[in-house]
């Protein structure tokens, strides 16, 4: 396994980078698509792309909650009151890179009509306080009027990427680039789309009330792809010098206990973790416009429920210590070795207790079996407020919220499929023949 020194050196060469393919990929795309540097792929202009390797994020989910509540977790936190004092105790304590969100549903008071006061209260807070931005543009919420599949959501969401960025390029550190995420989470938010209520009631695409991990939201992981392609190119246009930060989870799929027949089919469900990355690089379905170009940077988002079995959906718990689980080195260690990008860690965390354990054991050492991993260049520790000793009123609403938001989560049952599409695994029978159910996820 290769050291971090090794792995460290490859960040800092100065030849272009190869991103390796599938090889079942190989004939259809030829040989592997080569990504162009700059003279390293944190420099930009001779100076770092960010200005800390410690970061923080704000949370910035916009949605609509199963019952059709609109979100705003930036005002439910009170980032939004506060924005110069927490910024300013962001770089207090070196954390001079934040992510923050822009918050299309929010923004958009009507079809091609943009209030920016937030995203640019927040730049200019953060240019007072020396806090570099990675702005993401579409936090799962967009406005009440589209869909994924309405005509018009792919060209008016590139308008409000227009817009932002040309509301934002005056606030940009001469320093330091603009780092858009256009759609954060793209491969979370179509599964959570296809197969769960909790962003806006029934999903039309789910033929059941069941969900489930076999699913992977292959249609719109399509339409939400395409459209940040689209907004990529657009902000380059306004913006030549803009980066682009696509942030997934990374996970880990293993067999139930005792059925080691369906190591495949594991296999195969955590292969959807890369669906989004091989889009947008035009290794799968060069019809959307996907490039190597635009698969820039990588944010790898880390959090201890992103490991469990197929089929029953049981969490490999991390307090538990569970030997199936794989650590976050050998998981950063195979999104390098499969796309060899620049990453950050863009979003862990963890409550209570286990906090300082899950900092010190899952990104610091590393935790459980799998030797080095690429070297980092960010590490996104995510919601820094609410601060609950000191900020009680701030707690309560970010509870209420995300009661409001999580509320309805019980029994994930799985439901058989007649037929596979794409990103749709088939579910083995189980030993006496009879279709399997899940039980209870964590």
């Amino acid at each position: 396994m290769p050291t971090l020194k090794a792995i460290a050196d490859v960040f800092d060469r100065s030849e272009e980078v190869a991103l390796p393919c599938a090889a079942r990929r190989a004939s259809a795309f030829g040989s592997c698509a080569s990504i162009p540097h700059p003279a390293s792929p944190f420099e930009h202009g001779g100076s770092s792309l960010f200005r800390s390797f410690w970061m923080s994020g704000f949370e910035g989910a916009d949605h609509r909650n199963r019952f059709r509540t609109g979100l705003d977790m930036i005002g439910a936190t009170g980032h939004s009151d506060r924005l110069d004092q927490d910024l300013r105790r962001c770089a207090r304590m070196g954390l001079r890179t934040v992510r923050e969100s822009a918050g299309w549903r929010l923004s958009e008071i009507r079809p091609g009509c943009f209030d920016l006061t937030r995203p640019l209260a927040i730049a200019a807070a953060a240019r007072r306080r020396g806090v570099q931005v990675l702005w993401s543009l579409m936090h799962y919420g967009l406005p009440d009027d589209l869909h994924p599949f309405h005509p018009d959501f792919m060209p008016r969401f590139v308008e409000f990427a227009v817009a932002v960025a040309k509301g934002l390029k005056p606030c940009v550190d001469d320093g330091h680039p603009a780092v858009y995420t256009p759609i954060n989470e793209i491969g979370f938010l179509a599964w959570a789309w296809a197969e769960t209520d909790d962003f806006g009631g029934r999903s039309p695409l789910r033929p059941c009330a069941a969900s489930s991990t076999l699913e992977s939201g292959y249609v719109l992981k399509l339409k939400l792809v395409e459209a940040a392609l689209a907004a990529c190119k657009a902000i380059r246009e306004i913006d030549p010098l803009a980066r682009f930060m696509h942030v997934e989870p990374v996970v880990h799929v293993v067999p139930p206990r005792g059925l080691p027949e369906w190591d495949p089919l594991a296999r195969e469900v955590a292969s959807y973790q890369w669906q989004v990355w091989d889009l947008l690089a035009g290794l799968d379905e060069p019809r959307l416009g996907g490039d190597p170009q635009w698969l820039d940077i990588l944010g790898i988002d880390h959090y201890h429920n992103g490991q469990w079995e197929v089929g029953t959906e049981r969490r490999l718990h991390w307090d538990l210590q569970d030997p199936r689980r794989k650590s976050f080195a050998s998981l950063a260690l195979a999104t390098w070795e499969r796309y060899r990008r620049p990453m950050i860690v863009a979003e862990t965390s963890h409550v209570g207790l286990y906090r300082e354990r899950w900092f010190e054991g899952a990104l610091v050492r590393g935790n459980g079996r799998g030797g080095g991993a690429p070297e980092a260049h960010g590490r996104a520790a995510r919601r820094p407020v609410p601060l609950p000793h000191r900020r009680p009123a701030r707690l309560e609403r970010a509870r209420a919220l995300a009661q409001q938001w999580l509320v309805g989560r019980g029994t994930t049952r799985l439901h058989p499929r007649p037929r596979r599409r794409a990103g749709t695994a088939a579910l083995p029978p189980l030993r006496d023949g009879s279709a399997p159910l899940a039980a209870t996820p964590a």
